[in-house]
This record gives C-alpha cells, sequence and structure tokens, in this order.
C-alpha cells in the first residue's frame, strides 16, 4: 500500500480530523522546497567565490558534447546538498528536481533542465586525480589566506585527526586498536583564534608519523609564508604532532614559526618534575583539597637537535596523580599561561571537527577509492567555509553567531520557500510567520550589497 502510494503521488492519505474535518496529506506540493535558507549560502558563495576556485582545479576529461552539467554545478549541487543535512549521493536523485536547489546552481526553476543524479556524481567523484586533489588542497589554503583583508600578526595552526569509521572494501583503510574498528584518520586543520578550516586530508586508519606531519606542516607553512612573511605562526596538537624534524626546522628557521604540543611522559621527564609532583601530592594529603600545579624546565631528548622548553601539569586528587607535559619554543611565557591559555584552548578545534564530521557529515566515506573519498571530504570542507562564514560574518552580532551548524540547518537552512519561475522574474516567497525573518531579510540585504 505505502509502495502504491509514493508511485503516484496525486493520491492522498487521510489523517485524523481536526474539529470533525478530515486531513488529506498528499506529496504534490510541486513549487515548495523545504531548503529556502541554501539561497543565503548561494549569496555567501558570490561573495567569496570558493566553489568556483574548486571546480576549476578538476581536470574535466568527459566529451562536451554530450554532457549535461557542468563541474562546477555538480560541485554546487553537491556542496549545498550537504550543508542542507544531505550528505549521500543518493540524495540527489529526489533533491535534482528541487527548486531552490537549482536555483541556487544557476538553474532556472521550473524550465531548467534538472540537475545531477546519484550516478552523475559517483562518476565525479570517482574521476578526480592526484593532480586535481593537490591543486584542491592548495585552493583551501589560498582561499583561508585570502579570506583576510591584510596580513594578521599571528595565526594558530590547530591540527588534529579523527576516526572515519569504515564498513567496505575501501583502499587504504586499516584497523584502529584504539577505535577498535576500520577506519581511515583525516587531518584537519583549523585557525585556532578564528575557526576559519585551513585544510582536510584523508590519511590511512592510522596515527599521523611524525615525518609526515612535518612533511605536511612544513608545505603548508610555506605557501602561506609567500603572502605573509612578517605573521607569526604557532602550530598546535596532541603529543603526535611533537615532531622532531618539525620543531627542529622550527628552531633553526627564521620563519617566526612556534610550537606548542602535548609530549608523551617518561622517566627522564618525570625525574624532572619529581619535586613538583611531590609538593601536589604532600599538599593535598595535608589539606584534602584537589591541587594543580605548574612547573617548566629545559629537556633534550636524545634525537633532538637542541634542548627545548617542557611544562609539566600535575594534579593532585582523590583520584590520584595526574601529570601532564607540553614542549614549546614560546619560552617567554610563564608555564601556567602557557599551559592553559595556550595549550588548552586547542579543545575548541575539537569543536570544529564535531561540525565538520557530525553536523555535515563528513565521515561518510563510502567510496571505494582513496581519491573519490578524499574528494568527498573537500566536498564537505566546501560547506564548511560557507557555512561558518554565514555564521561568523552574516550572524555577527546576533544569537546565531556561536550557534552550532545543527541549528543553523534548522533555524535557517530549513526554511519552507515557494518558488515560482515568471516570465521577468523567479518569484520566491518565504512563511509570513518565519521565526528568523528579520535576521534572514537584513542579511540578504547585506550580501546584495557586498555583492553588487
Amino acid at each position: 500500500m505505502i509502495q502504491n502510494f509514493f508511485e503516484n503521488e496525486e493520491q492522498s492519505l487521510r489523517l485524523f480530523p481536526v474539529e470533525q474535518k478530515n486531513i488529506e496529506l498528499s506529496f504534490s506540493g510541486e513549487r515548495i522546497s523545504s531548503d529556502g535558507g541554501l539561497l543565503l549560502l548561494r549569496e555567501v558563495n558570490r561573495l567569496i567565490g570558493l566553489i568556483e576556485q574548486i571546480s576549476n582545479c578538476v581536470t574535466d576529461n568527459r566529451d562536451q558534447r554530450y554532457i549535461d552539467h557542468t563541474i562546477e554545478e555538480l560541485v554546487s549541487q553537491r556542496a549545498y546538498q550537504i550543508a542542507a543535512g544531505y550528505e549521500d549521493c543518493n540524495d540527489s536523485d529526489e533533491l535534482r528536481h528541487d527548486q531552490i536547489l537549482k536555483t541556487c546552481v544557476g538553474r532556472l526553476p521550473q524550465t531548467g533542465k534538472d540537475l545531477g543524479s546519484q550516478p552523475t556524481m559517483s562518476r565525479l567523484e570517482n574521476s578526480i586525480s592526484w593532480r586535481d586533489l593537490y591543486n584542491i588542497g592548495k585552493t583551501f589554503v589560498s582561499h583561508f589566506i585570502g579570506s583576510y583583508s591584510s596580513a594578521p600578526e599571528v595565526i594558530i595552526l590547530d591540527c588534529d585527526d579523527t576516526n572515519t569509521n569504515t564498513y567496505g572494501n575501501q583502499q587504504l583503510t586499516l584497523f584502529n586498536n584504539y577505535y577498535h574498528d576500520h577506519c581511515y584518520m583525516p587531518l584537519h586543520i583549523y585557525e585556532g583564534l578564528s575557526g576559519k578550516l585551513i585544510t582536510t586530508i584523508l590519511k590511512p586508519g592510522r596515527r599521523s608519523k611524525q615525518s609526515d606531519v612535518a612533511s605536511i606542516l612544513k608545505r603548508l607553512i610555506l605557501q602561506i609564508r609567500e603572502q605573509w612573511p612578517e605573521t607569526r605562526i604557532i602550530i598546535r596538537g596532541d603529543s603526535h604532532f611533537a615532531s622532531k624534524d618539525l620543531m627542529d626546522w622550527c628552531d633553526t628557521s627564521a620563519k617566526k614559526v612556534n610550537y606548542i604540543t602535548g609530549l608523551a611522559g617518561n622517566s627522564k621527564l618525570k625525574s624532572s618534575a619529581q619535586v613538583t609532583i611531590e609538593s601536589a601530592e604532600r599538599e593535598f594529603k595535608q589539606y584534602g583539597k584537589p591541587v594543580k600545579r605548574y612547573h617548566s624546565f629545559m629537556y633534550k631528548a636524545e634525537s633532538w637537535a637542541s634542548p627545548k622548553k617542557v611544562v609539566v601539569k600535575v594534579e593532585a586528587s582523590a583520584q590520584g596523580t595526574n601529570i601532564r607535559y607540553i614542549v614549546t619554543n614560546l619560552t617567554q611565557f610563564k608555564a601556567k599561561g602557557l599551559y592553559e591559555k595556550g595549550y588548552c584552548a586547542r579543545g575548541a578545534a575539537e569543536l570544529r571537527i564535531k561540525e565538520h564530521k557530525l553536523y555535515l557529515k563528513s565521515d561518510r566515506a563510502s567510496c571505494t577509492s582513496f581519491k573519490a573519498n578524499q574528494f568527498r571530504l573537500f566536498l564537505h570542507s566546501i560547506a564548511y567555509v560557507l557555512m561558518h562564514t554565514m555564521q561568523k560574518e552574516l550572524f555577527k552580532g546576533t544569537e546565531l553567531v556561536n550557534a552550532t551548524f545543527k541549528t543553523l540547518q534548522n533555524k535557517i537552512i530549513k526554511t519552507a520557500a515557494w518558488v515560482k519561475e515568471m516570465k521577468t522574474k523567479i518569484k520566491i516567497e518565504f512563511p509570513k510567520y518565519c521565526p528568523t525573518k528579520e535576521l534572514q531579510a537584513r542579511s540578504f540585504q547585506m550580501l546584495g550589497m557586498l555583492v553588487t
């Protein structure tokens, strides 16, 4: 019965009556879209030009006589779908008819040809070359640099990786004992002060080797340095970003590059921190209240080229003694400030990964090819940049400036819209009693002034 209903959309369902009046339900509202707020993201993209820049990195080897969708149209369609919460290619089969989505991509909502289907999207994902991916990665960094009107005094590269569990025969998926599953481990890099995404790199399902970390970050920093020669760059991450090669390179170069990363403990470090540990434990034993102590000292591992500043944090409580270390070349700052204001602030990067992974569903690595899954990750990163720009620029000074992407999807993107294509114009109507109509109207006006 249900199958027959969806095969014939003109049929109606009868619902429980209200005040003796029957309710009839049908899926026949052809001019209605549930995602009117995507028009805001379209205007944001017109302002920053990200989708066009990314699309220009993709080599189009198709026979141009037989194509119905340009690369830019396909990338636009997928990025807007992801931003609206439709992370799978399969969603394209229905959404290709959506009139708001067609308008965002640049096609007429009613008379324009339908957008790409799932097979078309899959062909795009599997056509991407290593050169295309490299150019897209560089474009994300260039776009990050271009998002500033002038060179900032300091930026923080917040680096962290996360698991993307895999459930098929994806290339380079590995079993990760920490997560007890087969996965990829994509590397996310954000700017720590602004939350702007710099780039995302898909990796096999293991922790990054220190040599790989150094190679990636060196190339990233050199690209940034070409445009910002005087900006101080601080690298921040947990202990597996304490790369010998990277730290030695930062210490010996005149590039104003600093680092503050976690450091795995060992017996020598514990010996150097023993006085602080005993002091904290003694005070807790005497007064019975939790104690926190900080101490810094110079330390040189056998493989390091020179001694480096290490900060130890010691917490003594009823749960025992918790000891943590960080290593840095920011020698002019005190131990407590380095740990609490410097290192601990990297927790914000975990929230940004949550936005990227949980709300934009960037952990859907469903393709067999590793290259295709990297391209998918980049598509989700486009959606992140658009959403973050809308949040921080359009909604500055409002209650939504620090809202989660899920809230933005629910309150902004998921706005019903009625669309009618007329002879000289396209008419779009939002609900009269939309809770965010004033905010959206102001945002459209602002974008209209900026773009024109």
